[in-house]
Protein backbone atom coordinates (compact mmCIF):
# COMPACT_ATOMS: atom_id res chain seq x y z
CA UNK A 1 0.00 0.00 0.00
CA UNK A 2 1.05 3.61 -0.48
CA UNK A 3 0.52 6.68 1.69
CA UNK A 4 0.22 8.84 -1.43
CA UNK A 5 -3.50 9.52 -2.06
CA UNK A 6 -2.74 10.45 -5.68
CA UNK A 7 -0.66 7.35 -6.50
CA UNK A 8 -3.54 5.95 -8.55
CA UNK A 9 -3.19 8.89 -10.97
CA UNK A 10 0.62 9.05 -11.09
CA UNK A 11 3.11 7.31 -13.33
CA UNK A 12 2.49 4.51 -15.80
CA UNK A 13 0.94 1.05 -15.89
CA UNK A 14 0.75 -1.72 -18.49
CA UNK A 15 -1.65 -0.79 -21.30
CA UNK A 16 -5.23 -1.79 -20.52
CA UNK A 17 -6.66 -4.38 -22.93
CA UNK A 18 -9.26 -1.93 -24.29
CA UNK A 19 -6.54 0.67 -24.99
CA UNK A 20 -4.04 -1.68 -26.69
CA UNK A 21 -2.30 -0.30 -29.80
CA UNK A 22 -1.02 -2.02 -32.93
CA UNK A 23 2.64 -1.66 -31.98
CA UNK A 24 3.97 -2.86 -35.34
CA UNK A 25 1.92 -0.28 -37.26
CA UNK A 26 2.84 2.41 -34.73
CA UNK A 27 6.57 1.58 -34.95
CA UNK A 28 6.49 1.84 -38.75
CA UNK A 29 4.72 5.23 -38.53
CA UNK A 30 7.19 6.52 -35.90
CA UNK A 31 10.18 5.48 -38.04
CA UNK A 32 8.69 7.39 -40.98
CA UNK A 33 7.50 10.51 -39.13
CA UNK A 34 9.44 11.14 -35.90
CA UNK A 35 12.88 12.62 -36.42
CA UNK A 36 15.58 10.51 -34.75
CA UNK A 37 13.22 7.69 -33.72
CA UNK A 38 14.93 4.31 -33.25
CA UNK A 39 13.26 1.16 -31.89
CA UNK A 40 12.72 -1.29 -30.37
CA UNK A 41 9.57 0.22 -28.86
CA UNK A 42 7.75 -0.64 -25.64
CA UNK A 43 4.48 1.04 -24.65
CA UNK A 44 3.02 1.92 -21.22
CA UNK A 45 -0.16 3.79 -20.37
CA UNK A 46 -0.24 6.82 -18.06
CA UNK A 47 -2.57 6.30 -15.10
CA UNK A 48 -4.19 9.76 -15.20
CA UNK A 49 -6.00 11.34 -18.15
CA UNK A 50 -9.78 11.12 -17.93
CA UNK A 51 -10.25 12.20 -21.47
CA UNK A 52 -7.62 11.36 -24.08
CA UNK A 53 -5.79 8.04 -23.52
CA UNK A 54 -2.10 8.90 -23.05
CA UNK A 55 0.83 6.53 -23.57
CA UNK A 56 4.53 6.48 -22.75
CA UNK A 57 6.66 5.27 -25.65
CA UNK A 58 10.01 3.90 -24.47
CA UNK A 59 12.99 3.33 -26.78
CA UNK A 60 16.62 2.61 -25.86
CA UNK A 61 17.58 6.24 -26.53
CA UNK A 62 14.63 8.24 -25.17
CA UNK A 63 10.99 8.40 -24.11
CA UNK A 64 8.08 9.99 -25.93
CA UNK A 65 4.44 10.66 -25.10
CA UNK A 66 1.53 9.74 -27.39
CA UNK A 67 -1.95 11.25 -26.94
CA UNK A 68 -4.85 9.85 -28.93
CA UNK A 69 -8.56 10.34 -29.29
CA UNK A 70 -10.61 7.76 -27.38
CA UNK A 71 -12.70 5.23 -29.25
CA UNK A 72 -16.50 5.24 -29.25
CA UNK A 73 -19.26 7.84 -29.25
CA UNK A 74 -17.83 11.33 -28.57
CA UNK A 75 -19.40 14.71 -27.84
CA UNK A 76 -19.09 17.34 -30.59
CA UNK A 77 -15.77 19.29 -30.50
CA UNK A 78 -14.37 17.11 -27.68
CA UNK A 79 -10.99 15.33 -27.74
CA UNK A 80 -9.43 17.61 -30.39
CA UNK A 81 -5.89 16.26 -30.16
CA UNK A 82 -5.00 18.08 -33.39
CA UNK A 83 -5.67 21.38 -31.61
CA UNK A 84 -3.42 20.37 -28.69
CA UNK A 85 -0.66 19.53 -31.18
CA UNK A 86 -1.12 22.82 -33.04
CA UNK A 87 -1.00 25.14 -30.01
CA UNK A 88 2.03 23.44 -28.47
CA UNK A 89 3.85 23.43 -31.82
CA UNK A 90 3.23 27.19 -32.10
CA UNK A 91 4.29 27.95 -28.51
CA UNK A 92 7.42 25.77 -28.33
CA UNK A 93 9.65 28.04 -30.51
CA UNK A 94 8.71 31.10 -28.37
CA UNK A 95 10.38 29.57 -25.30
CA UNK A 96 7.08 29.00 -23.49
CA UNK A 97 7.40 25.79 -21.40
CA UNK A 98 5.72 23.07 -23.46
CA UNK A 99 6.96 19.71 -24.70
CA UNK A 100 8.52 19.57 -28.17
CA UNK A 101 6.02 18.21 -30.70
CA UNK A 102 7.15 15.71 -33.35
CA UNK A 103 4.22 14.70 -35.52
CA UNK A 104 0.42 14.44 -35.77
CA UNK A 105 -1.26 11.43 -37.38
CA UNK A 106 -4.78 12.00 -38.71
CA UNK A 107 -4.91 8.59 -40.40
CA UNK A 108 -7.20 6.45 -38.23
CA UNK A 109 -5.92 3.25 -39.87
CA UNK A 110 -2.57 3.37 -38.00
CA UNK A 111 -3.81 2.83 -34.40
CA UNK A 112 -7.56 3.39 -34.76
CA UNK A 113 -7.77 7.12 -33.97
CA UNK A 114 -5.98 10.44 -34.50
CA UNK A 115 -2.89 10.89 -32.29
CA UNK A 116 0.26 12.96 -31.86
CA UNK A 117 3.73 12.31 -30.46
CA UNK A 118 5.83 14.68 -28.33
CA UNK A 119 8.87 14.63 -26.06
CA UNK A 120 8.41 13.22 -22.59
CA UNK A 121 9.48 15.99 -20.19
CA UNK A 122 10.95 14.50 -17.00
CA UNK A 123 10.15 16.38 -13.79
CA UNK A 124 7.76 16.51 -10.86
CA UNK A 125 3.95 16.52 -11.05
CA UNK A 126 2.56 17.86 -7.76
CA UNK A 127 -1.05 17.50 -6.59
CA UNK A 128 -1.30 19.02 -3.15
CA UNK A 129 -1.57 22.83 -3.18
CA UNK A 130 0.25 22.99 0.17
CA UNK A 131 3.33 21.65 -1.67
CA UNK A 132 4.57 19.50 1.23
CA UNK A 133 7.44 18.26 -0.99
CA UNK A 134 8.79 21.80 -1.46
CA UNK A 135 10.74 24.02 1.00
CA UNK A 136 8.94 27.09 2.44
CA UNK A 137 11.25 29.39 0.51
CA UNK A 138 10.70 27.51 -2.76
CA UNK A 139 6.91 27.42 -2.28
CA UNK A 140 6.53 31.13 -2.82
CA UNK A 141 9.00 31.07 -5.72
CA UNK A 142 7.09 28.21 -7.36
CA UNK A 143 3.69 29.88 -6.93
CA UNK A 144 5.12 33.11 -8.36
CA UNK A 145 6.62 31.18 -11.28
CA UNK A 146 3.27 29.49 -12.00
CA UNK A 147 1.60 32.91 -12.17
CA UNK A 148 4.43 34.33 -14.32
CA UNK A 149 4.08 31.33 -16.69
CA UNK A 150 0.34 31.93 -17.07
CA UNK A 151 0.93 35.67 -17.60
CA UNK A 152 3.53 34.77 -20.27
CA UNK A 153 0.90 32.71 -22.10
CA UNK A 154 -1.65 35.53 -21.87
CA UNK A 155 0.80 38.13 -23.21
CA UNK A 156 2.05 35.96 -26.12
CA UNK A 157 1.13 37.54 -29.47
CA UNK A 158 -1.10 34.77 -30.82
CA UNK A 159 -1.33 36.37 -34.30
CA UNK A 160 2.44 36.52 -34.62
CA UNK A 161 2.79 32.75 -33.93
CA UNK A 162 0.09 31.78 -36.44
CA UNK A 163 -2.86 31.23 -34.09
CA UNK A 164 -5.14 34.09 -35.19
CA UNK A 165 -7.78 31.51 -36.23
CA UNK A 166 -7.32 29.22 -33.18
CA UNK A 167 -10.59 30.49 -31.72
CA UNK A 168 -13.01 33.37 -32.06
CA UNK A 169 -12.12 36.76 -30.60
CA UNK A 170 -14.76 38.31 -28.32
CA UNK A 171 -17.82 37.01 -26.45
CA UNK A 172 -15.70 34.29 -24.86
CA UNK A 173 -17.74 33.86 -21.69
CA UNK A 174 -21.05 33.96 -23.57
CA UNK A 175 -19.82 31.22 -25.91
CA UNK A 176 -18.30 29.15 -23.11
CA UNK A 177 -21.47 29.31 -20.99
CA UNK A 178 -23.52 28.29 -24.02
CA UNK A 179 -21.12 25.45 -24.89
CA UNK A 180 -20.93 24.02 -21.38
CA UNK A 181 -24.65 24.42 -20.75
CA UNK A 182 -25.36 22.40 -23.90
CA UNK A 183 -22.81 19.72 -22.94
CA UNK A 184 -24.32 19.61 -19.46
CA UNK A 185 -27.80 19.04 -20.85
CA UNK A 186 -26.56 16.39 -23.32
CA UNK A 187 -24.84 14.53 -20.48
CA UNK A 188 -27.37 15.18 -17.69
CA UNK A 189 -27.91 12.20 -15.38
CA UNK A 190 -29.95 13.97 -12.66
CA UNK A 191 -31.79 17.28 -12.27
CA UNK A 192 -29.80 19.83 -10.19
CA UNK A 193 -31.76 23.01 -9.50
CA UNK A 194 -28.64 25.17 -8.86
CA UNK A 195 -27.26 24.26 -12.30
CA UNK A 196 -30.56 25.16 -14.00
CA UNK A 197 -30.55 28.57 -12.32
CA UNK A 198 -26.90 29.24 -13.15
CA UNK A 199 -27.52 28.34 -16.81
CA UNK A 200 -30.11 31.13 -16.84
CA UNK A 201 -28.22 33.71 -14.71
CA UNK A 202 -24.60 33.52 -15.92
CA UNK A 203 -25.09 34.70 -19.53
CA UNK A 204 -27.05 37.77 -18.37
CA UNK A 205 -24.38 39.00 -15.95
CA UNK A 206 -21.01 38.69 -17.77
CA UNK A 207 -18.53 41.41 -16.60
CA UNK A 208 -17.38 43.95 -19.20
CA UNK A 209 -13.84 44.67 -20.35
CA UNK A 210 -12.99 41.48 -22.18
CA UNK A 211 -9.52 40.91 -23.65
CA UNK A 212 -8.43 38.13 -26.00
CA UNK A 213 -5.38 35.87 -25.65
CA UNK A 214 -4.48 32.20 -25.88
CA UNK A 215 -6.17 30.49 -22.93
CA UNK A 216 -5.13 27.06 -21.68
CA UNK A 217 -8.55 26.13 -20.29
CA UNK A 218 -7.34 23.86 -17.46
CA UNK A 219 -4.34 25.61 -15.89
CA UNK A 220 -3.89 23.92 -12.53
CA UNK A 221 -1.16 22.38 -10.40
CA UNK A 222 -1.27 18.79 -11.70
CA UNK A 223 -1.21 19.91 -15.35
CA UNK A 224 2.27 21.37 -14.79
CA UNK A 225 5.61 19.59 -14.81
CA UNK A 226 7.93 21.18 -12.26
CA UNK A 227 11.73 21.04 -12.50
CA UNK A 228 13.18 18.21 -10.37
CA UNK A 229 15.09 20.56 -8.04
CA UNK A 230 14.16 24.15 -8.98
CA UNK A 231 10.89 25.98 -8.23
CA UNK A 232 9.84 26.52 -11.84
CA UNK A 233 7.48 25.15 -14.46
CA UNK A 234 9.23 23.27 -17.28
CA UNK A 235 6.14 22.06 -19.18
CA UNK A 236 2.44 22.89 -19.25
CA UNK A 237 0.38 19.79 -20.14
CA UNK A 238 -3.15 18.99 -21.33
CA UNK A 239 -4.13 21.67 -23.86
CA UNK A 240 -7.38 19.94 -24.84
CA UNK A 241 -9.55 22.91 -23.77
CA UNK A 242 -7.25 25.63 -25.12
CA UNK A 243 -8.59 28.30 -27.48
CA UNK A 244 -8.55 32.06 -27.96
CA UNK A 245 -10.54 33.68 -25.21
CA UNK A 246 -10.60 35.98 -22.22
CA UNK A 247 -7.44 35.39 -20.15
CA UNK A 248 -9.45 36.07 -16.98
CA UNK A 249 -11.22 32.76 -17.62
CA UNK A 250 -7.86 31.02 -17.18
CA UNK A 251 -6.55 33.16 -14.35
CA UNK A 252 -9.71 33.04 -12.21
CA UNK A 253 -9.91 29.26 -12.74
CA UNK A 254 -6.39 29.03 -11.31
CA UNK A 255 -7.45 31.37 -8.46
CA UNK A 256 -10.21 28.93 -7.48
CA UNK A 257 -7.55 27.04 -5.47
CA UNK A 258 -7.56 29.90 -2.94
CA UNK A 259 -11.33 29.64 -2.30
CA UNK A 260 -11.89 25.87 -2.55
CA UNK A 261 -11.33 23.94 0.69
CA UNK A 262 -7.98 22.30 1.34
CA UNK A 263 -8.56 18.58 0.77
CA UNK A 264 -5.15 17.27 -0.29
CA UNK A 265 -5.67 18.49 -3.83
CA UNK A 266 -5.03 22.03 -5.13
CA UNK A 267 -7.44 23.75 -2.68
CA UNK A 268 -5.96 26.20 -0.16
CA UNK A 269 -9.18 27.52 1.42
CA UNK A 270 -9.06 27.71 5.23
CA UNK A 271 -5.27 27.40 5.48
CA UNK A 272 -2.98 29.93 7.15
CA UNK A 273 -0.86 30.65 4.07
CA UNK A 274 1.84 32.89 5.54
CA UNK A 275 3.73 30.21 7.53
CA UNK A 276 3.51 27.94 4.47
CA UNK A 277 5.18 30.59 2.31
CA UNK A 278 2.23 30.62 -0.10
CA UNK A 279 1.07 33.99 -1.47
CA UNK A 280 -2.44 35.16 -0.53
CA UNK A 281 -5.22 35.55 -3.08
CA UNK A 282 -4.69 39.33 -3.03
CA UNK A 283 -0.94 38.93 -3.65
CA UNK A 284 -1.57 36.54 -6.54
CA UNK A 285 -4.06 38.95 -8.16
CA UNK A 286 -1.59 41.85 -7.75
CA UNK A 287 1.28 39.85 -9.28
CA UNK A 288 -0.81 38.71 -12.26
CA UNK A 289 -2.09 42.25 -12.86
CA UNK A 290 1.45 43.63 -12.72
CA UNK A 291 2.67 41.09 -15.30
CA UNK A 292 -0.29 41.59 -17.67
CA UNK A 293 -0.74 45.36 -17.37
CA UNK A 294 -4.04 45.48 -15.46
CA UNK A 295 -5.16 47.90 -12.76
CA UNK A 296 -7.10 45.14 -10.97
CA UNK A 297 -9.87 42.58 -11.44
CA UNK A 298 -13.50 43.34 -10.59
CA UNK A 299 -16.32 40.83 -9.96
CA UNK A 300 -14.16 37.92 -8.75
CA UNK A 301 -17.23 36.20 -7.28
CA UNK A 302 -18.87 36.10 -10.73
CA UNK A 303 -15.75 34.47 -12.18
CA UNK A 304 -15.67 31.96 -9.32
CA UNK A 305 -19.34 31.10 -9.96
CA UNK A 306 -18.59 30.66 -13.67
CA UNK A 307 -15.52 28.45 -13.03
CA UNK A 308 -17.26 26.15 -10.54
CA UNK A 309 -20.22 25.89 -12.95
CA UNK A 310 -17.93 25.07 -15.88
CA UNK A 311 -16.13 22.42 -13.86
CA UNK A 312 -19.46 20.84 -12.87
CA UNK A 313 -20.40 20.75 -16.58
CA UNK A 314 -17.07 19.10 -17.50
CA UNK A 315 -17.56 16.44 -14.79
CA UNK A 316 -21.13 15.95 -15.97
CA UNK A 317 -19.67 15.24 -19.41
CA UNK A 318 -17.55 12.50 -17.80
CA UNK A 319 -20.71 11.17 -16.09
CA UNK A 320 -22.39 11.04 -19.49
CA UNK A 321 -19.45 9.10 -20.91
CA UNK A 322 -19.60 6.64 -18.01
CA UNK A 323 -23.29 6.17 -18.85
CA UNK A 324 -22.41 5.67 -22.54
CA UNK A 325 -19.43 3.41 -21.79
CA UNK A 326 -16.71 5.65 -23.33
CA UNK A 327 -14.94 7.16 -20.26
CA UNK A 328 -11.19 6.44 -20.38
CA UNK A 329 -10.62 6.06 -16.64
CA UNK A 330 -11.83 3.83 -13.86
CA UNK A 331 -11.56 6.88 -11.58
CA UNK A 332 -14.24 8.73 -13.56
CA UNK A 333 -16.91 7.61 -11.08
CA UNK A 334 -15.04 9.42 -8.28
CA UNK A 335 -15.19 12.60 -10.36
CA UNK A 336 -18.96 12.33 -10.68
CA UNK A 337 -19.35 12.61 -6.89
CA UNK A 338 -17.93 16.14 -7.13
CA UNK A 339 -20.70 17.49 -9.41
CA UNK A 340 -23.23 18.41 -6.71
CA UNK A 341 -20.67 20.09 -4.38
CA UNK A 342 -19.38 22.12 -7.35
CA UNK A 343 -22.93 23.13 -8.31
CA UNK A 344 -23.49 24.27 -4.72
CA UNK A 345 -20.19 26.22 -4.71
CA UNK A 346 -21.04 27.88 -8.04
CA UNK A 347 -24.45 28.87 -6.70
CA UNK A 348 -22.88 30.24 -3.49
CA UNK A 349 -20.48 32.48 -5.46
CA UNK A 350 -23.34 33.45 -7.77
CA UNK A 351 -25.34 34.62 -4.74
CA UNK A 352 -22.32 36.68 -3.58
CA UNK A 353 -22.25 38.22 -7.07
CA UNK A 354 -25.96 39.08 -7.01
CA UNK A 355 -27.81 35.90 -8.03
CA UNK A 356 -31.16 36.13 -6.28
Amino acid sequence: MTDDPHAQFKGVKPVEERHKLDEAALTAWLEANVEGFRGPLSVNQFKGGQSNPTYQLVTPAKKYVLRKKPAGKLLPSAHAVDREFRVMSALYPTGFPVARQYALCSDDSVIGAMFYVMDMVEGRVLWDGRLPEVSTQDRRALYENKIATLAQLHTTDYEKIGLSDYGKAGNYFARQIDRWSKQYKLSETENIDEMNRLIEWLPKTIPTGERTSIVHGDYRLDNLIIHETQPRVIAVLDWELSTLGDPLGDFTYYLMSWVMPSDGRAGLGGLDLKPLGIPTLEEVVALYCEKTGRAGILALDWYFAYNAFRLACILQGIAGRVRDGTAASAHATQMIQRIRPLAAAAFHFGQKAGLA
